[in-house]
């Protein structure tokens, strides 16, 4: 009996212990993160030459550039309507043409006589440019004068290869700036009776300027049928009453010469002390310089 219940003691299941069957089925393991996968290097290989390949499509053959050759997008850069990096991006977006042809690749080369349309407009390959002048006397705008006074282009000859022109007219006894460029738009818009950008004068009459007179320049008047606004007119400080300063729109020079000779004075002297913005600040008379930047986006502003 003994022997019995020690054999089944032995053999027998004990349900009250702790430890676990060691039939009961253990549960999987999680796999490791794996990383990705290596590349074989024939098959990266591959990439790389498909990659090439893909990048050279826009890529215009290399072959020597001639010399009335340029890059089509410094050609678009030069014409003023954006950056080469932005002529870039509309060159890829198929914006542009060339002779009728539109043109994506990066690096084209054009000649000066092609035709370039940009967005729909034609261009024009020479780089605008902007030139400004403290004019001396004894020079003039005109090239009708005769040989007695010398054009003001005398005075900025060398400054560049681009045929520029004057903004407005100056005659041999008015003095002080005077901008060239070669941007038409720009010289359009500043002669434009309608053009919203300032002026200042100096002017020297042949006799002190009456109050009353300058009360009524101040409230403009009429010439020749023409409303002339003044926005400003004022003695000038510690000079003689006949020393005048004048601010208004036009850039037209024998307009503030009519203002004066309307109340019956004389003009002797006119300069233009300041020019939508600009002025003379180190730039003495005779001397010229070349226009910032920012010069060039507060005019286009204006």
């Amino acid at each position: 009996m003994n022997n019995k219940e020690g054999n089944n003691k032995r053999g027998g299941s004990r349900p009250n212990s702790s430890r676990s069957n060691s039939n009961k089925p253990k549960p999987a393991m999680q796999k490791r993160a794996q990383g990705p996968k290596k590349v074989k290097p024939a098959v990266k290989a591959a990439e790389e030459e498909a990659a090439q390949k893909l990048k050279k499509q826009n890529q215009a053959p290399k072959r020597q550039k001639a010399a009335d050759e340029i890059r089509l997008n410094k050609y678009i850069s030069n014409s003023g309507v954006c950056s080469r990096r932005d002529a870039d991006i509309y060159i890829q977006s198929g914006n542009v043409k060339v002779n009728g042809v539109p043109v994506t690749e990066m690096g084209y080369l054009v000649k000066l006589n092609d035709v370039v349309n940009f967005d729909g407009v034609t261009l024009t390959p020479e780089k605008k440019e902007y030139i400004l002048l403290n004019k001396p006397k004894n020079f003039t705008t005109a090239l009708d004068e005769g040989q007695e006074y010398r054009n003001v282009l005398e005075l900025v000859r060398g400054s560049t290869t681009a045929k520029i022109a004057p903004i407005g007219r100056m005659d041999k006894n008015t003095t002080g700036l005077l901008l060239f460029t070669n941007d038409t738009d720009m010289i359009r818009k500043f002669t434009l009776p309608s053009q919203k950008s300032s002026k200042i004068y100096q002017v020297s009459l042949d006799k002190n300027l009456k109050y009353e007179d300058l009360e009524k320049i101040s409230k403009g008047l009429v010439l020749d049928g023409h409303r002339v606004f003044v926005e400003e007119v004022s003695y000038i400080d510690n000079e003689p009453k006949s020393e005048i300063g004048l601010k208004l729109r036009s850039s037209n020079v024998k307009v503030v010469r009519a203002v004066f000779e309307h109340f019956d004075y004389d003009v002797l002297r006119i300069d233009r002390v300041s020019f939508a913005g600009l002025t003379k600040k180190n730039l003495p008379r005779g001397n010229w310089r070349f226009l910032t930047d920012q010069e060039i986006i507060n005019l286009k502003n204006v």
